[in-house]
């Protein structure tokens, strides 16, 4: 199955298997900004928590965000939509963890697709119990889990 379906390229058919669902929630109204869409910040707060999942099995404990290396708004999340946000890991270092994200939604009255919405590329370091940068203790294939 391709990962684009060709003759509606805005929408991705749900074979999902090389990424990972990390944090499922529902837009709600008091999500919106002034013209009724859902606030870019509120979408950004919630790849954030996606990514960090990821980044604290990867690392084996706690993480900070520590950059926003690339956000890309792709369409508007509309209230009532289910987003989804899949990772994978794109980098470990010595003590950080580069998460690769997708943002997905699925439209009330569709469930059957998914819309991308949002990409991005976010990095956290992994930190000791007093704040400290701590080297990764746990490493995974940058493919993905080590399920």
């Amino acid at each position: 199955m391709p990962d684009i379906d060709t003759a509606h390229p805005d929408v991705r058919p749900r074979d999902l298997a090389k990424r990972h669902l990390t944090y499922r929630v529902a837009a709600m109204p008091a999500d919106t900004n002034g013209k009724g869409d859902i606030f870019g910040g509120w979408l950004m707060s919630q790849v954030d928590i996606a990514g960090s999942v990821l980044a604290m099995e990867a690392s084996g404990g706690r993480v900070a965000t520590v950059a926003i290396n690339h956000f890309q708004f792709i369409r508007p999340v509309l209230v009532g939509d289910l987003v989804s946000c899949y990772a994978r890991i794109a980098r470990i270092g010595n003590t950080s963890v580069q998460v690769a994200l997708e943002v997905d939604v699925e439209r009330m009255g569709d469930h059957a697709t998914a819309h991308r919405v949002a990409e991005a590329t976010l990095t956290y370091v992994a930190l000791t119990e007093e704040g400290l940068p701590r080297t990764v203790r746990r490493k995974v294939q940058e493919s993905g889990r080590d399920d």
